[in-house]
């Protein structure tokens, strides 16, 4: 597997599957969609993980000023259970921290148990809302200091 920063066109359909799944899990308003293409504005950042010459995930963040903001982490089911997502993840903050990034945030949904999981074992703690979320009994909100 290979990880490379990418431009949104060549991630279009993972965005899209992704933007699917959400919005049969949450009610629009507790849904918080980035484009790709705002993952590819300036100081933003948007990675895919390619399997031979299949994208098959993908992942980005968005610079707050006073941090990063997680968004867009998706895998295609076909390739789930191997590891991508942590893959994706562990490079995304390797960036962040390369950048001069020390903290990473991100909100997630209540019924997404895998996604949580996987936020949790990567070191990341809930936290309440920050930036302009409200509180919204369907997401959480963690952080995690990057070193």
């Amino acid at each position: 597997m290979i990880i490379a920063q990418t431009e949104a066109g060549r991630v279009a359909h993972l965005i899209s599957e992704s933007t699917r799944l959400l919005l049969s899990l949450y009610p629009e308003e507790s849904n918080h969609f980035v484009d790709a293409e705002d993952l590819n504005e300036p100081g933003n950042l948007l990675l895919a993980a390619h399997e031979g010459n299949t994208i098959v995930g993908c992942v980005g963040y968005v610079d707050t000023g006073d941090c990063i903001e997680i968004k867009r982490l998706f895998v295609d089911p076909l390739f789930r259970g191997k590891g991508i997502a942590r893959a994706l993840m562990a490079d995304l903050e390797a960036r962040a921290i390369h950048a001069g990034h020390r903290i990473a945030r991100l909100e997630t949904g209540i019924h997404q148990p895998e996604s949580l999981a996987l936020y949790e074992a990567l070191g990341y703690q809930i936290r309440g809302p920050f930036g302009d979320y409200v509180d919204d009994p369907l997401s959480i909100f963690m952080e995690k200091h990057l070193t």
